[in-house]
């Protein structure tokens, strides 16, 4: 359990008073669950890499000016999603239209080490196909789930970081699970 010298929020305050050992314990702590989340959105490792500095060139120029209104993981992720819809926005690509709907690095999974070897194989073609399926979500839908499962990030603090309703965060929640559940043969 993080004390209160141990969370984000401190971390940041301190790394903006010029403190930075701060910023390195906060890159380590989100530097994987960040990089993964913006990789799954743009499917491109290069681009993933560009975006991933660029957000912590964002945190690092906002550092003196930070204060908290939320969650630490709820602003960081905010400066993600804003810098991966500016991507969308200067690139051949539109801002994708499920961003706009209502409704709408996993490289690899740990296998535990009690897992029998005869069951890894299984456990790779599954990590493969959650993967494809993740994939093939609508962007919206990815981007809240990967929040949700990458970030560590509530309903409220979702919305907040992309700018969205709490309901249409939750609908987007709940059509990413039933389709990855439906492409996972109904598995729980």
């Amino acid at each position: 359990m993080p004390t209160d010298d141990d969370a984000d929020e401190t971390l940041m305050l301190r790394y903006g008073a010029g403190d930075a050992d701060a910023f390195a314990r906060l890159y380590a702590r989100h530097k994987g669950p960040l990089y993964r989340y913006l990789l799954r959105q743009c499917d491109q490792p290069a681009v993933a890499e560009e975006l991933f500095q660029d957000v912590w060139l964002k945190l690092i120029a906002a550092r003196s000016g930070y204060t908290v209104r939320a969650k630490f993981t709820t602003w960081l992720y905010r400066l993600a999603h804003n810098r991966l819809i500016d991507h969308y926005r200067a690139s051949a690509r539109r801002v994708p239209a499920s961003y706009a709907e209502d409704c709408p690095e996993w490289a690899e999974v740990p296998i535990p080490v009690e897992a029998q070897p005869e069951n890894q194989e299984d456990r790779r073609r599954q990590t493969e196909r959650l993967l494809r399926l993740l994939a093939e979500l609508p962007e919206a839908q990815r981007e809240a789930f990967l929040l949700k499962e990458e970030g560590g990030l509530s309903l409220e603090a979702i919305a907040q970081a992309t700018g969205t309703g709490r309901e249409t965060v939750k609908s987007r929640l709940r059509y990413a699970l039933a389709r990855l559940r439906r492409g996972l043969g109904g598995a729980r």
